[in-house]
């Protein structure tokens, strides 16, 4: 294969079609820097044009025998959804050598190197041979030492590239990164080993989009997912909630709706919330018909409590309840509930929910109760950021309300749960043992309901030469 076929070989691929120009992409992916810093914001295209990087110089090789490039997310099943398929389409067919493997996800190329995948959740796993570059997305959910402790080592060998990309995560390790970019580049310019490279969404995505995800993210959550900021989540973790979110709803309540019981497994204190999509016409809510996340009650037992007692508590207080129930929760179980003695916790919630207690003669909901959960619960900056964005957008709109006289302990957490000072918006669980849990229960359903992020993909530059 010929020095100007290899060249030119992605360009004649049909997944390398044309795409919107823009300056600082086009900078990106010409880029000669050793090391790219990218905390660009969500579904603006640094991902494709790291993808289309990575690939052309894994065609063309290096001077080492059997050059190797990986591509990594934070775990193994991110980084086979957001790259394995595309990857495959991206590298012509003529470029590979054999088959892809897909029980280890590498991709052969024709020079006896390879393309392969890795799930950062263990950073060691990049560690062994050396490798000639790659691309570590979504940095900022990594591990704080995979960078210097088992990235960057394999690619001292070879003097490898890197780029390191991803929407920030608050003021972690991506930001001291980023800063150090941004330092190394202001010193030596067009020589620097390091740079940084930074665009918001709004340059990327259809307008309607932009003002669609300021109706429904707080200022700060915008400023992070969609202008790619490094945002200071440093203090109450619900800064989003004030006076405005309560209201006296309990009597809006419909029996005949869809009711949402909200659980954090516990035992001191035991909780959940109850909750209902209602349209309000209340002081201070948005315009009359807009359906919002009401809390309307809750369970609080302050100690001794387990997974039975709240799920009967729950069966009493709404005994006349005749809609739908959906259960929502934390997808673990819960690590100090009941499931060592009597099964998980979920198990021991569906029973009680659907049979009652026939012993106290207390009934369940039967076949109208549902559960909802995840496989595995969010990661808790972005629970907490789908609860203050559903608490006040960035335009303003309101949609999360809570009666301060049915659920008192769910106005206490909103207002009191503190963040870790010095992290990246982690929440302090030391600051009073009895917080969090029944803001965590909410934050499982808005963020089941009302999830951060499902953005349609839309085109981005190209800049081949």
């Amino acid at each position: 294969m010929t020095a100007l076929a290899l060249a030119t070989l992605p360009l004649l691929h049909t997944r390398w079609e044309p795409l919107r120009p823009h300056a600082t992409q086009r900078a990106f992916y010409l880029s000669q820097h050793r090391f790219n810093v990218v905390p660009a914001g969500r579904r603006s295209g640094k991902t494709e044009i790291a993808k289309r990087r990575l690939v052309k110089r894994a065609v063309r090789g290096s001077h080492f025998d059997r050059p190797r490039y990986f591509y990594a997310a934070p775990t193994y099943g991110q980084v086979k959804r957001i790259a394995w398929a595309d990857l495959k389409r991206l590298v012509p067919p003529a470029a590979m050598r054999g088959r892809p493997s897909e029980s280890e996800l590498v991709i052969p190329l024709w020079h006896g190197g390879e393309i392969f995948l890795v799930g950062m959740d263990k950073p060691e796993r990049i560690e062994g041979a050396p490798v000639d570059g790659g691309v570590l997305d979504e940095y900022g959910n990594m591990k704080e030492q995979a960078w210097g402790e088992n990235v960057r080592p394999t690619l001292s060998d070879r003097l490898g590239f890197c780029d390191l990309i991803g929407v920030p995560e608050g003021r972690n390790h991506y930001y001291d990164t980023d800063l150090r970019a941004q330092a190394e580049m202001a010193e030596f310019g067009a020589a620097s080993e390091w740079a940084h490279f930074h665009w918001v969404s709004a340059d990327i995505l259809p307008a309607a989009e932009i003002e669609a995800a300021k109706r429904d993210l707080d200022p700060l959550t915008y400023a992070q997912e969609y202008e790619g900021s490094f945002v200071n989540f440093e203090g109450r973790a619900y800064y989003a909630f004030t006076d405005a979110n309560k209201a006296r709803l309990r009597s809006l309540y419909d029996p005949k709706q869809p009711l949402k019981v909200c659980l954090d497994f516990n035992v001191a204190p035991g909780v959940a919330a109850i909750v209902q999509e209602i349209p309000l016409v209340v002081t201070g809510a948005p315009r009359g018909g807009v359906v919002s996340t009401c809390v309307i009650g809750e369970v609080w037992i302050d100690n001794n409590s387990n997974t039975p007692a709240v799920c009967r508590k729950v069966l009493t207080d709404w005994a006349g309840h005749q809609g739908l129930v959906e259960v929502y929760g934390d997808a673990t179980g819960g690590a100090r509930g009941t499931a060592q003695v009597s099964g998980s916790d979920w198990d021991l919630a569906r029973k009680v929910l659907r049979e009652g207690e026939p012993s106290q003669q207390i009934k369940g909901f039967g076949g109208r109760v549902s559960f909802y959960v995840k496989t595995a619960n969010p990661a808790e900056r972005a629970r907490v950021n789908a609860v203050n964005s559903r608490t006040r957008s960035m335009s303003d709109a309101v949609r999360l309300y809570v009666d301060p006289a049915a659920a008192p302990h769910v106005v206490r957490d909103l207002e009191g749960v503190r963040t870790l000072k010095g992290g990246s918006g982690e929440i302090d669980k030391k600051v009073d043992p009895k917080l969090t849990h029944i803001s965590d229960a909410i934050g499982y359903y808005i963020d089941y309901r009302f999830p951060i992020g499902a953005v349609p993909q839309v085109s981005v530059s190209t800049f081949e030469q």
